[in-house]
C-alpha cells in the first residue's frame, strides 16, 4: 500500500510516498528555520505564507523522487492536528483536492501519533505494551500503547514543554533558535556540574518546565551579581563563553535527568517490553544516551532517526498505515475540520 503523507503543522512543508509503513519511496521537506531564526521563533502568518508557495513544488518533488504518480497512490493522509491554524490549512487544502480530484481514501491524522510513528520508519517493530515519550517544542507527553492505535495519556506538562523551555534557555544565553541544538552544541564544551539547578516537584507523572526557565534566569543573574529586574539583554553583554557552555551543559543535563526519572517511574506503573522517543527533543544526543544506559537491560529502546525526529510527511504516511490496518474508516475530505488544539486518539 502507497500512502502519500503530507505535513504543515508548524515550519516544515512536507511531503513523502511510503509503502506498507516502513519503505519510504521518498521523502521531501522544506524547513523555514531560516526565516524564523530572526525573529527567534515561529510567526505564523510567515510559517503559513511560506507554506502557501512551498506545498505544490513539494508534492512535485515527492512524486518525481520516487518515480510515480498520483495513480500509483493508495491512500492520501494529512496532519489535521494540532499545530498553527494557518500552516494545517495549507497542507489540508491541498490534501483535500488531491483526495476529491482523484477519488482516494483520505485519512486526517494527529501530529503527536504521527512522531511516535517515526520509529517505525527504519523497519523496527517495537513490542507492545510500550511507552512513548513525545517530546517537542510544543508537547511534552508519556503515552501508554498496549497495541496499535491505542493511546493512553498519562503524564503530560503542567506549563512549557520541553522543547519551548529549550528555546527560552537559549535566548537567555544568547544562542541562536532553534535553542535545542544550539543548547547542545554549546554543552559540548561545558562543565554540566558547575551550576546546580533544581528539579521541579510534580506529583506523578505530570511534567513542570517553566520553573527550570526561571532559575537558570536567576542563577545566571546570581553569578554576574544583577539584580532580578536585569533584561536578558543586559545579561548577554556581560555573560563570558564559558559561562553560556556550562550554563548549558547544566540545564540540558537536568531537563534530561527529568525525563529519564519520570520514566523510570512510568516504566515501573506501567509495564511495558518498549520504550520509545518521539518529536524534535528526541534527537538529543545525551538524552539518547541517558536513556539507552538506564532501559536497555530492561526494554526495547527505540529512538527515530534523527532527520525523523523533525516534522515531515513520512511520519504521517506510517501512522496512516498503522490506523488504516487498524480498520480505522477513511474520512470525507469534504468534512474535515482543522484543529490547532486536540488530544491524541
Amino acid at each position: 500500500m502507497k500512502i502519500l503523507g503530507i505535513e504543515s503543522s508548524c515550519d516544515e512543508t512536507a511531503a513523502a510516498i511510503v509503502e506498507d509503513g516502513a519503505n519510504i519511496l521518498s521523502n521531501v521537506v522544506v524547513s523555514q528555520i531560516d526565516i524564523h531564526a530572526e525573529y527567534g521563533g515561529v510567526i505564523p502568518e510567515i510559517a503559513a505564507r511560506s507554506h502557501i508557495e512551498a506545498i505544490n513544488p513539494v508534492l512535485n518533488k515527492a512524486f518525481k523522487d520516487a518515480n510515480l504518480t498520483i495513480d500509483d497512490i493508495d491512500t492520501i493522509a494529512v496532519t489535521h492536528t494540532p499545530g498553527l491554524v494557518g500552516s494545517l490549512l495549507a497542507g489540508t487544502l491541498a490534501a483535500r483536492t488531491l483526495a476529491i480530484l482523484h477519488d482516494k481514501p483520505f485519512y486526517p491524522t494527529h501530529h503527536l501519533k504521527s512522531h511516535i510513528y517515526a520509529n517505525w520508519l527504519s523497519g523496527y517493530q517495537p513490542e507492545f505494551p510500550l511507552l512513548a515519550a513525545v517530546i517537542s517544542g510544543g508537547h511534552t507527553q508519556i503515552i501508554y500503547m498496549e497495541r496499535h492505535d491505542h493511546f493512553e495519556i498519562i503524564g503530560t506538562t503542567r506549563d512549557d514543554a520541553i522543547g519551548e523551555c529549550f528555546d527560552k534557555v537559549a535566548k537567555i544565553l544568547d544562542l541562536p533558535y532553534p535553542g535545542g541544538p544550539a543548547i547542545a552544541n554549546a554543552a559540548q564544551s561545558g562543565n554540566a556540574k558547575r551550576y546546580h539547578l533544581p528539579i521541579p516537584k510534580v506529583d506523578g507523572l505530570d511534567f513542570s518546565f517553566s520553573g527550570l526557565k526561571t532559575a537558570v534566569l536567576r542563577t545566571v543573574q546570581k553569578e554576574l551579581n544583577l539584580p532580578i529586574t536585569t533584561p536578558s539583554y543586559e545579561l548577554q553583554k556581560l555573560i563570558s563563553q564559558q559561562q553560556i557552555t556550562d550554563f548549558a551543559a547544566s540545564f540540558q543535563a537536568t531537563a534530561v535527568d527529568i525525563l529519564v526519572k519520570k520514566l523510570k517511574t512510568a516504566s515501573e506503573t506501567h509495564p511495558a517490553k518498549s520504550i520509545l522517543l518521539a518529536g524534535g527533543v528526541s534527537a538529543n544526543q545525551l538524552l539518547r544516551n541517558e536513556i539507552t544506559k538506564n532501559f536497555s537491560k530492561t526494554h526495547q529502546v527505540f529512538f527515530p532517526e534523527p532527520k525523523f525526529s523533525t516534522d515531515n510527511g513520512a511520519m504521517v504516511a506510517s501512522a496512516a498505515y498503522y490506523s488504516i490496518q487498524s480498520d480505522e474508516q477513511a474520512t470525507d475530505p469534504y468534512k474535515l475540520d482543522i484543529s490547532p488544539r486536540s488530544t491524541i486518539r
